[in-house]
């Protein structure tokens, strides 16, 4: 299976160490890449900030990939729920793009271009830590999947 960690901005050091970890344990189930773009920091305004990060996300989508945003808007999984989707995507042999935005969100258009929206649910996260909360449950999705003792 070929997934691709998109993600507006760089991750500070102790976060980045941590996204690491989980990377490194990802890749023995998948090819796994992750993509940063950088912030529009100069933008006049968020609004054309998100824009500006799209275009860049998009331009790193994997043709054929299936989008699937994370967005606060969107359904909330359990680790069990990702582990059926992972389940599924893995069988479709298609790619699949995870897509971050950075401080401001993601584009809408993107957003409403994707096939689907993950919620981490109702809390505001910063941006950095939302990427390695979705690097580790995508791992504890795959332990479940093979029946490992991580999940428990």
């Amino acid at each position: 299976m070929q997934l691709t960690l998109l993600a507006v901005g760089k991750l500070r050091p102790a976060l980045r160490q941590a996204a690491d970890e989980y990377l490194k344990r990802l890749r023995r189930y998948a090819t796994v890449r992750e993509l940063e773009v950088r912030e529009a920091g100069k933008a006049p305004n968020a609004e054309v900030g998100r824009r500006i990060e799209g275009a860049h996300l998009r331009e790193r989508i994997p043709e054929g990939a299936r989008v699937i945003v994370l967005n606060r808007s969107g359904r909330g999984w359990s680790s069990h729920d990702l582990a059926r989707r992972l389940d599924v995507w893995r069988l479709a042999s298609t790619p699949v793009a995870l897509v971050l935005g950075g401080s401001h969100g993601l584009d809408p258009e993107l957003v409403t271009e994707a096939h689907e929206q993950w919620s981490l649910g109702p809390l505001t996260l910063p941006h950095e830590l939302a990427r390695v909360v979705v690097m580790e449950q995508l791992y504890r999705a795959w332990t479940i999947l093979r029946g490992e003792p991580y999940h428990k």
